[in-house]
């Protein structure tokens, strides 16, 4: 099975950081609901709160490709270039998970212990 994950990061303008949570509230709200979702969560940076981080995970690049078609996702679009500060970035990344009869566990040597 390959999982799709997905990350960003929204810069928000210090004046707009309200609406914007509330924006991406609805926003995560809505899309858990998709067929496919299995976690769409956004989160305030601690190093800056004025930056918002986007973590999502999805059953399959369908489930993800249907998700930008929907109502609110362009609802989200349209508001969203209004309370950004600078570039918004993501990144995708495809999971695949070992099937328990393919492959042995990977086991790891404990590391030596540190004495200080």
């Amino acid at each position: 099975m390959t999982m799709i994950i997905v990350h960003g990061t929204i810069p928000l303008l210090p004046d707009c950081r309200e609406r914007a949570i509330e924006l991406a509230r609805d926003m995560a709200v809505a899309t858990r609901e998709e067929v496919g979702c299995l976690s769409y969560d956004f989160y305030v940076g601690l190093s800056d709160p004025n930056t918002l981080m986007l973590f999502q995970e999805w059953q399959s690049m369908e489930a993800l490709m249907g998700h930008f078609q929907t109502d609110h996702m362009e609802s989200f679009l349209r508001e969203l270039p209004e309370l950004v500060s600078g570039e918004i970035t993501t990144r995708r990344y495809a999971v695949q998970s070992m099937d328990d009869d393919d492959d042995e566990p990977i086991r790891q040597e404990e590391p030596p212990p540190i004495v200080h």
